[in-house]
């Protein structure tokens, strides 16, 4: 009697925990949607439901001239670090033999450096030594930098039990290494690669620290949103972050829609192991 009141407790605290976590992650969520859906934005209970505070936003010149900055350095800065973190990591798994812990601890340095050192250091780089001004290239060279190690992680995850054997198979066939990339390894790591632009994205994308220091006055949405709380939360915040917030659950959205139809596996593939 006395185990199965306290399993029936633990049980019921182990719900009441899951329910106040979720109540504590998305109730700000749901408070800002609401908040950019209505005249009331401070306090929207009950919302008197208007469509203004979008159209101010989409018509301001300056969002969306910060808008198309942050996504030309998230794609590029996201780009840049895969495609470095996906041959980086190949050749780990691959040729580095003995001396891979060593090449590892090197790649993964970014991680443990402050993204406002980052900046700083960029800025002093391009600036002092190179006597180049800040402007987008630069602000995704510093940012590919700090994304680099994530998605080098990203990578070693999905090649950890990769066969090696399939690509070998490949080469004794005839089949040349580019070839046996483009044809073999590349459709088996494509969702480690997916993952890694993903992530690395999302971060180059909010970035302010780094990208200030190498921006100066070109505007990104961080910048914008940073420099628009001096004045106090205007709307305009509101339906920014409901719009990204949108974004993100339509791309988590298109992601569990492809898992669920069976055209995308993301994960550990067990058959993969039983290979290794």
């Amino acid at each position: 009697m006395r185990g199965t009141l306290t399993r029936r407790l633990g049980t019921y605290t182990l719900l009441a925990t899951l329910i106040l976590s979720y109540l504590f992650l998305y109730l700000p969520i749901l408070h800002i949607g609401l908040g950019s859906f209505a005249r009331n934005h401070t306090f929207p209970y009950p919302p008197r439901w208007t469509l203004d505070t979008f159209g101010r936003l989409f018509g301001n010149s300056l969002y969306q001239t910060a808008f198309f900055n942050s996504l030309v350095l998230g794609i590029g800065a996201a780009a840049l670090a895969t495609v470095l973190a996906a041959a980086a990591t190949l050749g780990l798994m691959r040729h580095a033999g003995r001396r891979a812990g060593l090449y590892l601890a090197l790649f993964i340095a970014p991680l443990f450096v402050a993204e406002v050192l980052v900046g700083i250091a960029s800025l002093i780089f391009n600036g002092l030594l190179l006597q180049l001004q800040g402007n987008l290239v630069s602000a995704i060279l510093a940012n590919a930098v700090h994304c680099f190690s994530y998605a080098l992680l990203i990578m070693a995850t999905q090649l950890y039990r990769y066969d090696w054997r399939l690509d070998d198979a490949a080469m004794v066939f005839g089949a040349s290494p580019l070839r046996t990339f483009f044809e073999v390894t590349l459709p088996l790591i494509w969702p480690g690669l997916l993952g890694a632009f993903v992530v690395t994205f999302i971060m180059a994308f909010n970035n302010l620290e780094i990208s200030f220091y190498l921006l100066g006055a070109t505007p990104t949405l961080p910048s914008v949103a940073w420099g628009a709380l001096r004045y106090g939360v205007k709307p305009e915040l509101y339906a920014l972050a409901t719009a990204v917030n949108l974004v993100v659950i339509l791309g988590l959205g298109v992601m569990f829609v492809l898992m669920l139809t069976g055209k995308a596996r993301f994960g550990h593939r067990p058959e993969r192991a039983r290979a290794v």
